[in-house]
Parts: structure tokens; sequence; C-alpha cells
């Protein structure tokens, strides 16, 4: 795979900035809610407090959609992220919560789009779990019973009968939830907050976030907010202030790239019918979609975890790209000839339960960390929860299940330089022995 002209972006490659960015804060206000972070967590969670009448001030560091909003593969998802059986066996009364909540989830983006007419290339057309070698799928098939015991839902099938590229055994294709363009969508829900009766003030990073006299005190470098309530939705970027609960979350810098447009007709001849996205059974995954623009899009594979903060902003380097367009390589061999186009990367929020986590601070601060790579659909519905909750003063059944009781958090376990060096050395080695590059050449070589 070609990587000689590859564009490298400290943004995304789905959408270039907005150029309406809104000015940041200027002295000092006071308000009923204020929500920290804009991406598309905070931005439900403001949305829906001005839909229901609220007091609600919005404050983004950058501009609305500016992480990984808007730089994640676009992948609308309806299962819990992380292993299930790991989450099966640690947390088996907390999994049927964690599955209706993934559904419900992406229930929620798709009436979010339709509610105010975002037009963002959306696909409901699943999400395929794809397996590499027969390994991984014994493995499929095990998630998929602990899935269905747990009141979710997945249809387990050859390549050719999900539609899947014919280099993957197989796979388990989920029922709702489907692809989209993530610069779009979060593009779409910032229009819709912008129009709104809530006041939002980009370019404004939060410095430090206390309580005083009963209020929550929001300092900036250029004013003060006295809030009643607030809400941290900062993902990854929530360990700035000594207020966040330690270990809430580990940040995760995790690589996009995409291809340059390949010819339909060699696109038809991967046998990839449904368009569903893909993703591996690797302990760290890879993943594979389609665009509208004739493209592929590629993700993750290695990660890299931040060590302080504030986390910086930084492009992919030439060797992840590398090692990436080596994965494609060897998934699609009959595109091995393709050219990257353009890389980025982002960071995202891991929880060392692996499950998603909302909660509050004393009586008036709330957080939630709802994404483990599954964010774009379940960090906007628990926004729209917590705004409940704000405003009703109950927790729905969503909420509930996740609700933590204490803000307080186990230490992280193979999340170190260590751990993640064995987990990347696991699935190198596991790809020796499954014979997957020479399953994705006999695939392609019939196809000729």
């Amino acid at each position: 795979m070609r990587i000689d002209n590859v564009e490298y972006s400290t943004f995304s490659g789905w959408i270039d900035p907005p150029a309406d960015v809104v000015p940041a804060l200027a002295g000092d206000l006071t308000c009923d809610v204020a929500v920290i972070g804009g991406g598309m967590g905070g931005m439900a969670t403001a949305l829906r407090l001005a839909e229901r009448g609220q007091d609600v001030v919005l404050l983004e560091a950058q501009f609305c959609g500016y992480g990984s909003s808007s730089r994640n593969g676009g992948q609308i998802a309806s299962v819990p992220g992380g292993d299930l059986r790991l989450l099966g066996l640690l947390h088996p009364k907390a999994l049927p919560g964690m599955v209706r909540l993934a559904e419900n989830s992406a229930r929620f983006v798709e009436d979010l789009m339709k509610t105010h007419d975002i037009e963002c290339d959306y696909e409901p057309n699943g999400l395929a779990l794809a397996a590499v070698g027969h390994g991984q799928m014994l493995r499929i098939r095990t998630v998929a019973a602990i899935l269905r015991r747990a009141g979710g839902h997945g249809h387990v099938g050859t390549s050719e009968e999900l539609g899947i590229p014919r280099g993957f055994v197989g796979g388990m294709r989920e029922s709702l939830g489907g692809m989209l363009n993530p610069g779009k969508l979060s593009r779409g829900v910032r229009r819709a907050l912008l129009s709104s009766p809530a006041r939002v003030f980009e370019k404004t990073k939060v410095t430090d976030v206390t309580r005083h006299g009963g209020k929550v005190v929001i300092s900036t470098p250029r004013g003060t907010v006295h809030a009643n309530k607030a809400v941290l939705a900062t993902n990854a970027y929530s360990g700035e202030w000594d207020i966040t609960p330690k270990r809430l979350s580990v940040p995760m810098w995790l690589i996009e790239m995409e291809t340059e447009p390949i010819a339909p007709e060699r696109i038809a001849a991967l046998g990839w019918s449904s368009r569903s996205g893909v993703i591996t059974q690797h302990q760290i995954m890879e993943h594979y979609r389609l665009t509208p623009r004739n493209t592929i899009v590629i993700g993750v594979r290695r990660i890299e975890r931040g060590r302080t903060y504030p986390l910086p902003a930084k492009a992919p380097d030439r060797q992840l790209v590398e090692e990436l367009a080596g994965a494609f390589a060897t998934r699609f061999p009959a595109l091995a000839d393709v050219a990257v186009a353009r890389a980025w990367g982002g960071w995202i929020a891991i929880t060392s339960s692996w499950l998603s986590v909302a909660g509050r601070i004393e009586d008036n601060i709330y957080y939630s960390i709802a994404c483990n790579g599954h964010g774009l659909a379940q960090a906007p519905y628990v926004g729209s929860l917590i705004a409940d909750l704000i405003v009703d003063g109950s927790r729905a059944e969503d909420l509930d299940g996740i609700w933590a009781k204490e803000p307080k958090f186990p230490p992280f376990t193979m999340m170190g330089p260590l751990g993640l060096r064995t987990a990347w050395t696991v699935d190198r080695f596991t790809d020796l022995l499954n014979g997957s590059r020479r399953r994705a050449l006999r695939a392609a070589a019939r196809v000729r």
C-alpha cells in the first residue's frame, strides 16, 4: 500500500473545521446549568437542557465537534464496547443493562438525525464483528450467545451470508446502527445547538472547576461562570481538573486513515455487498468501512496511552500509518496497490471496568464516560439522560444501570505500555497462526 503522499491532519479527514466559530467567553456570567465540553455528549446534553427550558451555557476549548466526535470511524454500534466474554464474566448483572443501553443509544442517534434534519451519509446496515481466522470465529459465536442471553440481537454467518469481504471467515452483524460521516453528524448537532436558546462559547478553555457557596465556579482565561449545576462532558480530557474523580478514565490515542478513491468494480469484487462496517476480533481491533466517496477508512490496530494532561493535539506519525497500511494489505491483498490519501488521530476514553459510567460529585456536578470505543452513539444518549435527570430529579432505567454510587474507581490493568505491547504482540502471533493473509489471498484469487 502506497503512503508516499499522505495528508497528515491534526483534526479529522471527515470534514473541515467550521468557518463560523463563535466567540470565546469574555466576562462573568451566571446560569442554571453549565456544560463543559462540546463533543457529541456535551452538545446533546446542552441541547436537551435548552429544549426543556433550562438556562444552559456550554463551554468548549476549541469548537464543538473538535475531539473524537469528528475523528472516529463513523460507526453507530448497538453492542457494548469491549470484550463481551470478559464483561459477562466480571459484570454479569450489569451486562443486560449495557446491552439495552447500547441498542437504545443507536435508536437515539437515528432519531436525532431525523429530528434535526441532519444529513450525514447514514447507512443503517449494522456493524459486523468479523473473524480473520477460525479462532476468532469461535470467539464470535461465544459473544453471540452471551449477547442473546443478555437480551441483545445479532446474526452470525459466513462472510458470504453477511455480505462482508471474502477475506474474512465470517462474523456477527448487529441488528441496529450502521455507518455515517461523524464529522457531518457532529456539525449537524452543532448547528442545532447554535440555533437553540443555549449560550455557547467556543475557544474557551476551562482552567479550573471548583465549588463555592453551593455554586459551581468555572474559571476560563477571560471570564468565570457561576452555575447551580455543571456537567463534565469532556471524555478523554476529563483529567485536567482536581475535581474530576480519580481514575475515572484513561486517555488513549487512536489513528484513522482513508484510502484514495477506488474503482467501483474493484470494491464490488471484494464481495462487500452489505457495506457493513467491519471490526476484527483482535485484542486491539482493526476496523474497515466503505464510504460514499468510494474510499475505505481503516482504523486502530495500535494504541498509545496518554500520560499527562493537557493532552497534546498531534497528527499520526509515518510509522503508525505504515503499520495500518500493512494491515490493510493483509486483509485486502487485491487492493495492496491503493494509496493512503489522508491520516488523522484522536483521544478516546477507556474506563477501568470497560463499562460506560455516569455519576455525580456531591449534589451538583455530573459526569459521564460513555465511550470505550462506542461513544458516538452512547455519549449523546447518556448526555440526554443526564439532562432529564437534572430537570426531573429521577434517573431513567438506562442511566441507573451505569450510575456510580460513589465517584471511586479501581486502578487500570493492562493499560500501560507493557500491557498494550503485549496485547499487540498476541494479535500478531495469532495472525501468523490463523493464516488470515493466505485466506485473503485465496479469496482474491478466486475472484480474478
